[in-house]
């Protein structure tokens, strides 16, 4: 058994807390052209729209903000490439049109601009600091839609296409971190999915077989690692905060893999949901805890019957001290997405030009990452939008000092306290 990791504490309740007060600037990102791909272009749908039909015009230079405007230290990178993917919205697995060197150049560009860094390898020392072979670092994917070990081996509902996580900003990932830490092990990459639901969640073998790093490590309910739930630590269970009048919750641990890592990296996808309006970095933790499917009770908007916009639960697994305290990054996955729900296959985006988003999003605050990738569900407008009540977990997160909450336009005059910087390849 691994030995419990020591985690790193993003202290964003004392960066709320600071006194500290400038302007803030929605740093809007210069773009830059990227390298020659035009090996690449005939994999570009026909048809497809170009970069000016659905990127609005990005400024050269920062747009300011009121000067009372506080500092809040909460940057949310969008990085876009028209050229990320090429699926045809077929009948074939849409993970086999995702173009690798291009989400490499995505990622690469994400974290540099994340932590203002020169370089990619100092970008990922920045994010992942101290790492020495021993020190795992789990990764949150979401495979929602993989729900049975019978079909690890032939794929997870192939036939359906519903949205599930992409091996491709993971392969990036690994990338980065070896050039940032040449003695990596990829045995300390713990890849991890343990959603109960509506069955337990599996890594399916279309995502291992497409890892480029041998090695590797996954966790889920019985086709790879069985994630465990042994942890007798105090510290492994969730606390639960509900207010009087609301009821009590059902007892849950986070599962093994978070207790014994060192360090965290939470992948979402963007996408809608059918009860809790959306399913971002937030949700994507009841993939963390066992027998998440109770709770949907607490967080389903829609038809919760102990639904309060006084509580969520969303908020309190966050808080125990193996995810907030370790975590380093939210990857937001957009390179499909989900603008329906969270078990449709992925459709194109009307206000991506009807393409794929063809995005990735970076933050070390998940409540701004949050609020941005609602922002743009909302826009999209499929059904009037995301439901009213989706965000009230956004607002708590806030007060409880887990990030900055902010909704606004992304595509137009942006935000004032979250700094959104968004940049074309």
């Amino acid at each position: 058994m691994e030995q419990e990791g020591i985690g790193h504490k993003i202290r964003r309740r004392d960066i709320l807390k600071a006194g500290v007060w400038i302007a803030a600037g929605v740093a809007i990102g210069k773009c830059l052209p990227g390298p020659d791909r035009s090996e690449h272009a005939s994999h570009a749908q026909q048809g497809q729209a170009t970069h000016s039909a659905y990127m609005p015009q990005i400024s050269k230079e920062p747009t300011p903000t009121p000067a009372n405007a506080p500092w809040t230290g909460s940057k949310v990178i969008h990085v876009h490439d028209a050229q990320a993917t090429y699926w045809d919205y077929g009948s074939n697995y849409y993970g086999n049109y995702v173009n690798q060197a291009v989400v490499n150049e995505m990622v690469d560009r994400g974290v540099r601009e994340l932590t203002d860094a020169a370089t990619v390898a100092e970008a990922w020392r920045a994010i992942i600091p101290d790492y020495v072979p021993g020190k795992a670092i789990a990764i949150k994917v979401n495979f929602n839609n993989c729900t049975s070990c019978s079909i690890c081996e032939s794929g997870c509902e192939d036939w359906q296409l519903k949205i599930d996580a992409l091996v491709h900003p993971i392969n990036a990932l690994i990338r980065g971190l070896e050039l940032a830490y040449p003695s990596l092990s990829y045995s300390d990459i713990w890849v991890y999915d343990a959603t109960t639901g509506m069955g337990g969640r599996e890594i399916p073998s279309r995502f291992v077989d497409s890892c480029q790093y041998i090695g590797v490590r996954y966790f889920d309910r019985s086709c790879h690692n069985p994630v465990r739930y042994n942890s007798t630590s105090p510290t492994a269970y969730v606390t639960w905060r509900n207010p009087s009048g609301i009821p009590n919750l059902p007892s849950t641990k986070v599962a093994d893999v978070l207790v014994n890592a060192t360090y965290l990296i939470n992948m979402p996808i963007m996408k809608k949901h059918g009860g809790a309006g959306v399913s971002l970095a937030f949700k994507n933790h009841f993939g963390s805890i066992d027998n998440c499917e109770p709770l949907h009770d607490w967080v389903s908007a829609n038809w919760g019957q102990y639904y309060s916009a006084a509580y969520s639960p969303l908020v309190d697994v966050y808080l125990n001290p193996h995810i907030a305290g370790k975590t380093r990054l939210t990857i937001g996955d957009g390179l499909f997405g989900d603008r329906i729900s969270n078990y449709d296959r992925p459709t194109p985006w009307e206000t991506f030009g009807h393409a794929a988003p063809n995005s990735l999003f970076f933050s070390t605050d998940p409540v701004a990452i949050d609020s941005i990738m609602c922002d743009f569900l909302h826009i999209e407008g499929y059904q009037s939008g995301i439901v009213g009540m989706s965000d009230d977990y956004l607002k708590l997160a806030e007060v409880e000092g887990l990030g900055v909450y902010e909704r606004g336009d992304p595509w137009g005059s942006g935000y004032e306290r979250i700094e959104y910087n968004r940049f074309e390849l």
